[in-house]
């Protein structure tokens, strides 16, 4: 993944920690955790200071539990999904999140007063899919755009995927984890995905 593309991931996950709020629907549910969040994070000095535990806890506790881990991972994967058993399912399902969860947890530490424009969202009744349009803007910098793909799952909406500037988080991590996959299978990937979140250089990284 480019680094420029993981700087814009820490930038819009400052205002998508989504958590229960299940009664509502898609655009106000990002709107509310955005200003529960940012004022948890102005709220905070060990937060503003670096806390790392203090940091991960906001970010597992509201952040990731509006995930749909499992789509994301089966979109990620793509058809190689189709040829993982259950062991490795559930190996990359927990090596993914923690890597999501390292990588928003960094984007909390960063926060620096962005401000955060909403689109209106069009969405009619029966809809399982929403898109949920913003902009965040920056001193000094044009704006940023940055989708959110939620799905109804059972009642609850759940993030599958976030398009920032027209590319797809999942676009970027399929085509990021495919070639791995083809080159050495998809336990090899899994390892160093592991390898990866517990700070261990994996071979032939740069």
């Amino acid at each position: 993944m480019k680094k420029s593309f993981i700087n814009l991931i820490f930038l819009i996950t400052l205002i998508f920690p989504l958590y229960s709020l299940a009664a509502l629907e898609p655009e106000e549910l990002v709107k509310k955790t955005a200003e529960d969040v940012i004022f948890a994070i102005k709220a905070d000095e060990e937060i503003q200071k670096g806390n790392k535990a203090k940091i991960y806890k906001l970010a597992e506790d509201k952040i990731l539990p509006n995930f749909d881990f499992e789509r994301i991972s089966r979109l990620v994967l793509g058809r190689a999904w189709r040829k993982t058993n259950e062991n490795q399912k559930k190996g990359f399902i927990k090596e993914f999140r923690t890597l999501l969860l390292k990588t928003y947890a960094v984007a909390l530490s960063k926060y620096k007063d962005q401000k955060i424009i909403f689109k209106p969202s069009r969405m009619s009744k029966g809809d399982e899919i929403v898109i949920v349009k913003s902009e965040i803007v920056q001193n000094g910098g044009q704006p940023i755009k940055v989708n959110y793909a939620l799905a109804n799952n059972s009642g609850k909406w759940l993030v599958f995927d976030i398009i920032i500037e027209g590319v797809s988080l999942v676009t970027n991590y399929r085509s990021q984890f495919s070639s791995e996959i083809k080159r050495n299978g998809i336990d090899v990937l899994i390892d160093k995905l592991a390898k990866k979140n517990k700070g261990k250089k994996n071979d032939g990284d740069n």
